[in-house]
């Protein structure tokens, strides 16, 4: 019979509100700024010194040395009866009473001298810790606050769909990944996105497995990371208890969620630093937990075999260069208009290029793509295959005059004159054709074969599907295509970034996630990433090494995700260009003057010459300056040295604008 107890006890779990990134699941906020703390060796000795001054008082009280002047309050209290044995409390009371009054003296002079040895300091730190039990204790809200009992379902009136609900949550059949798509549901029918009856019957009639996904998932196959869908948060690590980490952040769990990811994340790293396992991984899996809820919608790129999670984790598999995939990909993001068409093209096939030919920009080969796609769509119905598009751009005679009967026929004056505007345009000084041509031609392989088809043949998927809750993984080509994986990765940046712009529903957070964004940033990759925040998606960019990314575009890039992670084995170069974006803070700089002390009377210079006999180092008086200085938060050489292994430094900004300054970060704790 399944048990509920533990579902109750992550649901119950408090989750207090924090600084952005902190694992809020049961977090214990800790104060702005760290109390000043006794050094250990300090503290203890000075408990025990008070402990002895205590003992030694005591001691000289029982004996007389400090006469009888502690018996005065009793004799002004006591009654003269009760002193006698022959008093009505008997010989038994007397002895009691008079105990009574020296144990009251003795805790007396315990307090006072608990207080000045710091014995409550002591308990706290070596005592306490040792009684305090590690494992959550279950909480029991009342019940108009326990998120168990649905109160928000009874408040409408919708008092068996919660009983219904709660009861399946006490009996085990419900998960988080259940509680949260309910939930998700219940804010489309307030919103008004969804009707009320229709909830609540489904409800009734499902239980926990309502308002089921279209994939009819209710879970991952397998989870590696810790998930908290109550926050959204995914957790990566813990912040270590490091004196450059600020003090609410020491020891706190660290984690990303779509509050963060809103601002788009950059991880830059050399292999084997864990931007796959220890950041890419955990987020398409935190994403794709959120798709099933009915929050996200997420596209991971990246290389086959790369670990991003097994296939049945996603909706849809697109394996380029495998024969055996069941999708394809629409080359042109499925949409009709071909100057967008061309626009989205452009970028992917010569976007990465500064200057693709002499006295241009990259507007021209959006125009010259345009020029030949609307004709083609025209005549077609449809927009160019790969082959097609290649002879296009190559000037082949024979589709030049295929599409200038076509367009004759069909009395489309304004397109012939584009195609007229083409043909003068091919063979002369600085025509794009020819960059587009051999651009294209990385995809004209027999490898891609049955690729980016437009005849309707095969099952393309279009990022217009981001309007829904879908969990898509592409996998780029194997080795011997990088250059056509580059190419495809702004493909699909560029697609993410227009389609995202014009969705209806911008309730439902949709995140691109690039295990590997060589090539990929481009001047007009940067402006759509800044646009990203305003449609409520983000994208996850990794790189080996800033220098990736063209000199130009390193600054913007940093500039524009709100998100920055440096992990270890950065080079100074790659740290500089953090610890500028990552600017400088004033810190408090101590120097320390140690001056010999010169002894000029004869008493003097022995006692100095035992010292130095006793230490082995000459007296000394030391003289500390204390000032404000402006510092970098992370220096290049930091970054580059000074952080271990499994480790990173991370900065975050949420959508509201809340920030948190870079944090030393354990990835595996």
């Amino acid at each position: 019979m399944p048990d509920g107890s533990s579902f109750l006890t992550w649901l119950r779990t408090p989750r207090p509100e924090a600084s952005p990134g902190v694992w809020r699941f049961g977090h214990r906020p800790r104060p702005a700024e760290e109390p000043e703390q006794i050094p250990t060796r300090q503290l203890l000795s000075g408990a025990l010194i008070a402990f002895l001054v205590g003992w030694l008082i005591w001691s000289l009280l029982q004996n007389g040395y400090l006469g009888n002047w502690w018996w005065v309050p009793f004799d002004l209290i006591v009654p003269d009866a009760w002193r006698g044995g022959d008093s009505g409390i008997g010989e038994t009371g007397t002895f009691l009473v008079y105990e009574g009054y020296e144990l009251l003296v003795a805790l007396a002079i315990m307090v006072g001298v608990s207080r000045l040895g710091r014995w409550g300091e002591v308990w706290r730190r070596f005592v306490a810790p040792r009684f305090r039990r590690q494992a959550p204790q279950e909480a029991h809200p009342a019940p108009q606050d326990d998120p168990a009992e649905w109160n928000e379902l009874r408040a409408a009136g919708m008092a068996d769909a919660a009983e219904r609900l709660s009861a399946e949550a006490r009996s085990g059949l419900m998960r988080d990944v259940d509680h949260a798509r309910i939930l998700r549901a219940w804010q489309g029918v307030r919103s008004g996105r969804h009707s009320l009856a229709t909830f609540s019957s489904t409800v009734l009639r499902d239980g926990a497995a309502a308002c089921l996904h279209p994939s009819g998932e209710r879970d991952l196959p397998s989870r590696l990371a810790l998930h908290d869908l109550v926050t959204g948060q995914v957790r990566l690590g813990t912040a270590v208890d490091d004196p450059r980490n600020p003090y609410t952040y020491r020891g706190a769990g660290l984690a990303l969620g779509p509050d963060l990811l809103g601002t788009s994340l950059v991880a830059v790293g050399p292999a084997g630093s864990g931007k796959t396992g220890a950041v890419v991984r955990p987020v398409a899996e935190s994403l794709c937990l959120h798709a099933l809820a009915g929050r996200a919608a997420v596209v991971v790129v990246g290389a086959a075999g790369a670990g991003l999670g097994p296939a049945d984790a996603y909706d849809v598999v697109v394996r380029i260069g495998n024969q055996e995939s069941e999708y394809d990909l629409d080359l042109y993001g499925g949409t009709t208009d071909p100057d967008e068409a061309a626009a989205v093209l452009a970028e992917a096939l010569v976007g990465d290029l500064a200057d693709p030919h002499p006295g241009s920009d990259s507007r021209r080969s959006t125009t010259v793509l345009a020029q030949l796609l609307g004709p083609f769509r025209a005549v077609h119905g449809r927009f160019p295959s790969v082959p097609e598009l290649r002879r296009l751009l190559d000037g082949s005679p024979d589709p030049f005059a295929a599409l200038r009967q076509g367009l004759h026929d069909a009395g489309q004056e304004s397109l012939l004159r584009e195609l007229d505007a083409r043909e003068r345009q091919m063979g002369q000084p600085g025509d794009v054709g020819g960059v587009l041509a051999d651009r294209v031609a990385l995809l004209d392989r027999p490898a891609f074969a049955s690729f980016f088809d437009t005849s309707g043949a095969t099952r393309p998927f279009t990022l217009k599907a981001l309007d829904h809750p879908v969990r898509v993984r592409i996998d780029l080509p194997e080795r011997g295509h990088a250059d056509a994986s580059r190419m495809l990765t702004r493909l699909v940046l560029a697609q993410f970034t227009a389609s995202v712009a014009v969705r209806e529903d911008r309730s439902l957070f949709a995140c691109l996630v690039l295990d590997d964004a060589t090539g990929a940033v481009t001047p007009e990759a940067v402006r759509g990433i800044q646009r990203l925040r305003s449609g409520n998606a983000g994208v996850v960019l990794t790189l080996r090494t800033l220098d990736d990314v063209a000199r130009p575009l390193r600054g913007p890039l940093l500039g524009a995700t709100g998100c920055r992670m440096a992990l270890s084995g950065l080079t100074p170069w790659d740290g500089q260009d953090f610890a500028e974006v990552w600017g400088k803070e004033w810190t408090e700089a101590r120097d320390v003057t140690d001056r010999q002390i010169i002894a000029e009377t004869p008493a003097g210079k022995a006692v100095h010459m035992l010292r130095r006999v006793i230490t082995g180092k000459a007296p000394t008086a030391r003289a500390v300056t204390v000032r404000q200085v402006e510092r970098e938060r992370w220096s290049a050489s930091e970054l580059a040295h000074g952080v271990p292994a499994g480790h990173a430094v991370l900065s975050l900004t949420d959508v509201k604008g809340e920030h948190a300054p870079p944090l030393l970060v354990d990835l595996r704790g």
